[in-house]
């Protein structure tokens, strides 16, 4: 069905009818329902937290399990986010985060798969543009460069990588 289609469909619906048709929808998906209890009840701090939460358990495990290090974990956060209509800010500040805390496992421990690095590259990238993409700039400048300088610490294979998308990054402001 066409958003035309829909829309004059919609417009033959009466009021009550539309209010059913919403309520129905709102308790058959948990898409919709979480997407209605956000707008009406952001709690965007507890959404931040809450992701956070998420991604150090993959760094960091609560249980005696072994770390799992998965980028996908925020990814998913992220894409959700978005959905949802999360202020950007909040967005950068888990983008941020994911790179910061796998720097901080690396501290403790060395990663030997290249994987990792490329993937923490790519979320580098990403963070980059998303921040570009909302005038964000100014207020992860100073993390941002603390990143660089951190895979260069921490030798990352890829910290020259690093440090030429931020210099590009820069000469673009």
């Amino acid at each position: 069905m066409s958003k035309r289609a829909l829309t004059a469909y919609l417009n033959d619906l009466t009021k009550k009818q539309l209010q059913e048709q919403v309520l129905d929808l709102y308790t058959r998906f948990k898409p919709v329902k979480t997407y209605y209890n956000f707008v009406f009840n952001p709690k965007e701090e507890k959404l931040l937290d809450e992701a956070k939460f998420k991604i150090s358990k993959e760094y960091f495990s609560i249980s005696s399990r072994k770390p799992k290090l998965r980028r996908s974990v925020a990814q998913k956060i992220i894409k959700h986010y978005v959905q949802l209509g999360v202020d950007a800010f909040v967005i950068a500040e888990v983008m941020i985060f994911n790179i910061e805390i796998a720097q901080q496992y690396c501290a403790e421990k060395t990663i030997k798969q290249d994987s990792f690095y490329s993937s923490m590259f790519k979320s580098f990238e990403e963070v980059l543009n998303y921040i570009k993409e909302h005038s964000l700039s100014t207020d992860f400048e100073e993390r941002i460069n603390k990143i660089v300088k951190t895979t260069e610490d921490q030798n990352w294979v890829n910290a020259i990588g690093f440090e030429d998308t931020l210099i590009q990054f820069n000469e673009q402001h």
